[in-house]
């Protein structure tokens, strides 16, 4: 695990201090000026100037950089910028780094699963962002998956076609906004068989039926696909769920949205097959792990 933060230490800081040094001593300050303005040791400026530390070349050829570093040691130099002013300046830029440019590609190549985020300019410590959310779904989802592997009797509501056990993205769009378990989970032997670790966009029905139903006006975040019978579905409405059937063969978000009509806050969706459609009940719930806790209580 690499933290932006190190890449910070170790790249940027050693360059931007050379780089400012240097421009400071060619402005005709001693190095214990130069020492006092950088808040370092007259050593540490020697070496700065001396060449005696690593340099990132990426930062060193950024003319944003350049202009930086000239427009602090001008300040700093003539004394129109205060050292508080000049700090600023340049954690402002190394935020700036760090969302989607140079930082953010460094992170990437020592931390090589952000890349699977794709070139969005997400801020790492913005508690809002993409990548967050999308690993809390993820955690979320390997929790609701424990859940079902430790519940005895689980692999008797598998269906024929298999289980799923999905959660999405709060902006939901589209199935690549939804994570599930790549193929199905199976009854194997009465054991239930998890085949892969979560994933976003690797599962089209049971996503297409959460992000119908979300459309439909639920709420839902999760969902978990079961097999249906009218006992399953009494024993729910028993323990104050409120069920409502769609239509197999019509298109699903219409048939979703019609069933979800006068109830938008039903979290039990079944529907009874179609002409080689097995019948299936979905729970819906805040998250994955609530969805299976459901199905578990069953």
């Amino acid at each position: 695990m690499k933290f932006i933060e190190e890449l910070v230490v170790e790249e940027f800081l050693p360059t931007f201090r050379s780089m400012l040094a240097e421009a400071l001593r060619k402005r005709g300050l001693t190095q214990s000026e130069v020492a006092n303005l950088l808040g370092i040791s007259q050593s540490a400026v020697s070496k700065y100037v001396h060449g005696e530390v690593e340099r990132n070349d990426r930062l060193l050829s950024d003319r944003r950089m350049e202009e930086l570093v000239e427009r602090l040691a001008e300040g700093l130099a003539s004394g129109e910028m205060s050292p508080v002013q000049a700090l600023v300046e340049a954690e402002v830029f190394v935020r700036r780094l760090e969302q989607g440019d140079t930082l953010a590609q460094r992170h990437e190549e020592e931390m090589p699963a952000l890349a699977e985020y794709g070139d969005d300019r997400f801020a790492i410590h913005d508690p809002e962002s993409t990548v967050r959310a999308a690993e809390e779904v993820l955690a979320s989802l390997r929790r609701g998956v424990r859940i079902l592997e430790n519940t005895d009797d689980f692999p008797d509501l598998v269906p024929a076609v298999g289980s799923n056990i999905a959660e999405c993205l709060p902006d939901a769009t589209d199935i690549e906004d939804v994570a599930a378990v790549p193929g199905r989970i199976l009854d194997l032997e009465g054991t239930t068989a998890v085949p892969a670790d979560p994933e976003f966009g690797v599962s089209e029905h049971v996503a297409s039926v959460l992000l119908a139903a979300r459309a439909g006006g639920s709420d839902a975040r999760a969902t978990l696909n079961v097999r249906y019978g009218p006992d399953m579905v009494e024993t729910l409405t028993d323990a104050g769920h409120t069920a409502v059937e769609f239509d197999a063969e019509a298109d699903l978000e219409p048939a979703v949205a019609d069933a979800l009509a006068d109830r938008p806050d039903a979290d039990v969706l079944y529907q009874t097959g179609g002409f080689g459609v097995e019948p299936v009940l979905y729970v819906l719930a805040a998250d994955a792990p609530t969805a299976a806790r459901i199905v578990r209580e069953v």
